[in-house]
């Protein structure tokens, strides 16, 4: 079993290799070949060329990872001897939920773990948003947290400042359960063990890394993280998010996979992109994050009116917003309208200006 982990340890960090190619790899040495890692590094050049359609890029890609293989064990052996758990794609423990939400696209093929995994099962939530939320953000994080614990929920957090760290400090202090996933190796997280060392032990707080453990923290590796928070929870609630960043995107890519994703209804006075959120298909709550009603029929047809807007005229956000009776501020009703397919933006003067744009019929392959 061991020497399985370490091998997997170098399938699921194959330098410049996407997460659906090394799965696809595992599947077929694994499932198709019914081979072990062994056999599968036994085999020649042309084996692997005929066998598994690899290149001589990717051949030698796996030739210099079979290099680290030694460093790998023990690497292996120091982060059991700390009382870490790896847990491999295969195994019935690796969280199913994860798998359902991501797929083999996405899904990690390894993860880290710390803590009780036993929490992996739990109904869970992702209470999400920016690192500088303001207070009425963090009050809904807080109240959705609070409500969660009450009912048994396991809060799914990414740790960072802001809305993430408010989510879990209310859960812990709650001694609510808790998954905390990284944006770096869980080697690297110090000073995450030392803080919540009593609710590990305790059994309310599992910690989780899909990178390598002795990875640090970046930027990439925290926008990569955010699809495994939003993968790990049956609900999701967005306190608060800008038009870019891990939470904008996350929240679209949930969309695009029709996920229901709960976005807090902002007030008037506030700079922030949770309306457009709520345009682009989020359902609106309120600061205890109760749904709240949206004429479902203003909503669909508000594309529809768009378009008759501007099918004979090129109009400004503002006009468009006047023309449709719409009211929503004209900078992120732009936002909205640069992103229609059906719409073509240009520059009149010192203004944007937008105009329909005739769709074509798509010709089918099949």
């Amino acid at each position: 079993m061991k020497t399985d982990l370490v091998y997997w340890i170098l399938f699921a960090h194959l330098p410049r290799w996407t997460t659906l190619k090394i799965n696809k790899l595992l599947v077929d040495i694994l499932h198709h070949q019914k081979m072990t890692f062994e056999m599968f590094f036994d085999l020649s050049y042309d084996e692997w060329s005929k066998t598994f359609n690899l290149d001589a890029k990717e051949i030698g890609d796996l030739q210099q990872a079979r290099k680290e293989l030694a460093n790998y064990a023990f690497l292996l052996e120091d982060m059991l001897s700390q009382g870490y758990e790896l847990i491999p794609f295969n195994s019935s423990e690796y969280p199913k939920i994860l798998k359902d939400n991501l797929k083999l696209k996405f899904s990690p093929p390894l993860l880290y773990i710390k803590g009780n995994k036993n929490l992996f099962n739990e109904d869970t939530i992702a209470i999400v948003g920016s690192r500088s939320a303001d207070n009425i953000s963090l009050e809904f994080t807080k109240n959705i947290a609070i409500n969660a614990t009450k009912k048994y929920q396991c809060v799914v957090s990414g740790g960072a400042k802001g809305v993430d760290e408010a989510a879990l400090e209310k859960s812990v202090n709650a001694n609510g359960h808790s998954i905390l996933v990284l944006p770096q190796g869980i080697l690297t997280a110090s000073s995450f063990m030392k803080k919540y060392y009593k609710s590990i032990v305790d059994g309310n707080l599992l910690i989780v890394s899909a990178f390598f453990p002795k990875a640090g923290w970046s930027t990439g590796l925290a926008m990569g993280r955010n699809k495994y928070i939003y993968g790990l929870s049956k609900e999701i609630y967005v306190a608060q998010s800008d038009t870019k960043g891990g939470t904008w995107s996350g929240v679209l890519e949930g969309l695009k996979a029709e996920r229901t994703i709960y976005i807090r209804k902002p007030q008037e006075s506030e700079n922030n992109a949770n309306d457009l959120l709520i345009l682009k298909g989020g359902k609106a709550v309120d600061i205890k994050g109760n749904p709240i009603e949206i004429d479902q029929s203003n909503e669909i047809s508000l594309d529809d009116k768009i378009k008759k807007a501007i099918k004979d005229v090129a109009l400004t956000a503002a006009e468009i917003k006047e023309k449709i009776n719409y009211d929503i501020d004209s900078r992120k009703f732009s936002l909205y309208l640069s992103n229609l397919p059906f719409i073509k933006k240009e520059k009149k003067g010192n203004l944007n200006v937008f105009f329909y744009k005739h769709e074509t019929k798509q010709l089918s392959l099949f």
